[in-house]
């Protein structure tokens, strides 16, 4: 009985074969022909990607750390870059050969952030990083602000604006009108002592008096300190990093408190910079009158010009 039964099924089975192959709708060149172009492409595209994989190494840049330097303390780090091989593979299987213009990449983070170093004063961005910041420490006045504000508006120019709190509560109206531009908002002090000269419990009073007060006026967390006069001692920088603020230097200093000439002030800033620069400038007449000018002279020098934290993230620009 189980013969019978098997016979019958082997029967049937080649019974089904057989009408499968009578009514194939494909004759065999036609399927011959198919695998041999599945063949040739997947041949082409192991060699593009045998290509693609020996040659990746030569364009990759490998990320930097953040560290602390000798000379200008805590560093940020930047991020490298990594070719995208099934990316690029896609931009390139057209013509079916390598292209180093068609290269996609994909940025690779640092193991070493700026945020995991030791407190220290950062006083610059990275220095392959080719972007600048404006530094504008305000303490005193109004007039000049109302100035620069549209300027930097117009230019699509963000700046980090760091505040007395003293100066928020007196002015609220303008300091919104920073934030609401899209400005970045840092901690300048209450009152702007001297924060080297400051008792331990004066220093923490200035620090979170100011953003106590921005908090109140604007409802934002400063993430930025700029010291008064640029003076402070260790102490000040570990107490504003237990607050979660870093505390912020500069390389280039448009000294515009002196009232120099707009020329005078853009050679100055111009003849100095350079990339990760942050550049200090406070709400003065000469400062108003040449920012139009700087901004169109810096981004002529290939010079983005972003804010502090976006001057001091990894993140990698793409140079046009």
């Amino acid at each position: 009985m189980k013969r019978k039964i098997v016979s019958f099924a082997v029967f049937f089975f080649l019974l089904f074969v057989s009408y499968q192959v009578m009514n194939d709708p494909h004759p065999p060149n036609y399927i011959d022909a198919m695998n041999k172009d599945a063949v040739t492409v997947a041949a082409q595209k192991n060699d593009l990607y045998q290509q693609l994989l020996q040659k990746a190494s030569q364009y990759e840049v490998k990320a930097q750390n953040a560290k602390i330097d000798k000379i200008w303390k805590a560093m940020p780090g930047y991020n490298g870059l990594k070719v995208n091989i099934e990316k690029s593979y896609q931009n390139m299987k057209r013509s079916g050969s390598f292209d180093e213009k068609l290269l996609v990449y994909d940025q690779v983070k640092p193991e070493i952030h700026l945020e995991s170093l030791e407190p220290e004063p950062i006083y610059r961005g990275h220095p392959d990083k080719p972007m600048v910041s404006f530094l504008v420490n305000v303490a005193w006045g109004d007039e000049y602000l109302t100035q620069m504000l549209p300027v930097l508006k117009k230019n699509d120019v963000k700046a980090t604006f760091f505040l007395e709190g003293k100066w928020v509560k007196n002015h609220p109206d303008l300091a919104k009108a920073i934030l609401n531009d899209g400005h970045e908002i840092g901690n300048h002090s209450y009152n702007h002592p001297d924060m080297s000269k400051l008792t331990s419990e004066r220093i923490s009073e200035q620090l979170r008096m100011t953003n106590q007060q921005i908090k109140e006026t604007l409802a934002v967390k400063p993430k930025w300190f700029a010291p008064p006069s640029g003076s402070f001692r260790k102490e000040v920088v570990e107490q504003a990093r237990r607050m979660g603020m870093g505390t912020v230097m500069w390389t280039v200093d448009t000294i515009d408190w002196q009232k120099p000439q707009p020329a005078v002030l853009q050679h100055r800033v111009l003849s100095k910079v350079h990339n990760g620069a942050m550049i200090l400038m406070h709400p003065t007449e000469p400062t108003a009158k040449s920012l139009d000018v700087l901004i169109e002279k810096l981004k002529e020098k290939g010079y983005q010009i972003g804010t502090v934290s976006q001057l001091l993230n990894e993140k990698r620009l793409v140079v046009k």
